[in-house]
């Protein structure tokens, strides 16, 4: 195969999905090509090259993935093929058509015991099918692709889609106590500050010839950290701005909400490496989470509906 013609859209997977859609909203001129189910799925891997070779990107985002944490235990054929098989197709096509490929994957591959923010080179120990296969996707993309960079990330919410913060705010229409978990600490990351990175990223790929020191891992999450139980009270003190009466936000601990999967207790992410090479760091996760739950109001002013 040849190279792919450097006039070429940015193909973006993951459909209508949380970052996919960011990414759409933030590309400013760049020309994006989202795709998704049905026409592309990595539950149909024979169709995955075939839509390659008619699109013809000049750059592959992947933000398709299995994240269902807990369901993956018992579904952990879906998950493999979503975070294994389909990025190692992906990273495939990418590596004989000399295609840069960003791959998205998660602080998850951690067991969140080391106790201090994670560095690219700490070793991984994933607790679970998600975590496990997200890690094999990786590299999976790394060996096979020449140009490749995996970004790892956490805590991903929008002001659309199923996450975190919407969760807390529908919960609000339905009760005025709220018991979150607050001895699991990580990076709070708004998908659109994710999306904003990436496509600096994509930027510099496109606009000079490609360096060997950009492949590889690198983290990219929200600045600062907090809490689960911390985030959810940082959503109702931005909420009461719209006229929201914050509900009481018990803090307890993780054995009092027992999960399937472990979770990370400290899954803090360090971000020197994304912004020593690209100069990149995203925005503080505080700040942001403003921003967010402005756009959420603005789609659903009204408590009693599903944001």
């Amino acid at each position: 195969m040849s190279v792919t013609d450097a006039t070429g859209p940015i193909l973006v997977t993951g459909g209508t999905g949380q970052l996919a859609s960011a990414l759409a909203e933030a590309a400013d001129g760049l020309k994006l090509l989202r795709v998704g189910r049905p026409d592309f799925d990595f539950d149909r891997p024979d169709a995955i090259h075939p839509l390659l070779d008619r699109t013809r990107p000049s750059l592959v985002i992947n933000a398709a993935a299995y994240t269902a944490v807990d369901r993956a235990e018992t579904d952990a054929l879906a998950a493999w093929r979503a975070n294994h098989d389909g990025p190692a197709a992906l990273a495939a096509w990418c590596a004989a058509a000399g295609v840069p490929l960003i791959h998205v994957s998660t602080d998850y591959v951690f067991d969140g015991l080391k106790g201090a923010p994670y560095v690219e080179t700490d070793p991984t120990h994933p607790c679970g099918v998600y975590g496990a296969s997200k890690l094999a996707g990786e590299a999976a993309v790394l060996a096979t692709a020449a140009r490749a960079i995996v970004l790892r990330t956490s805590w991903v919410y929008a002001p659309r889609g199923r996450n975190f913060v919407l969760t807390m705010l529908n919960a609000r229409a339905k009760t005025d106590r709220l018991r979150v978990v607050a001895d699991q600490i990580g990076c709070p990351t708004p998908a659109g500050d994710l999306a904003a990175a990436i496509l600096q990223i994509a930027r510099q790929i496109r606009a000079q010839p490609w360096q060997e020191g950009w492949n590889g891992l690198y983290h990219a999450a929200g600045t600062g950290w907090t809490s689960w139980h911390g985030l959810a009270s940082a959503v109702f003190e931005e909420a009461a701005r719209y006229g929201m009466v914050p509900p009481t936000v018990e803090p307890i601990t993780t054995a009092d909400w027992p999960t399937p999967v472990r979770r990370p207790p400290d899954s803090r992410l360090d971000c020197a490496k994304l912004a020593a090479t690209f100069g990149i760091s995203l925005p503080p996760w505080r700040s942001s989470l403003a921003k967010v739950i402005d756009i959420a109001f603005d789609i659903s002013p009204t408590t009693g509906t599903k944001l």
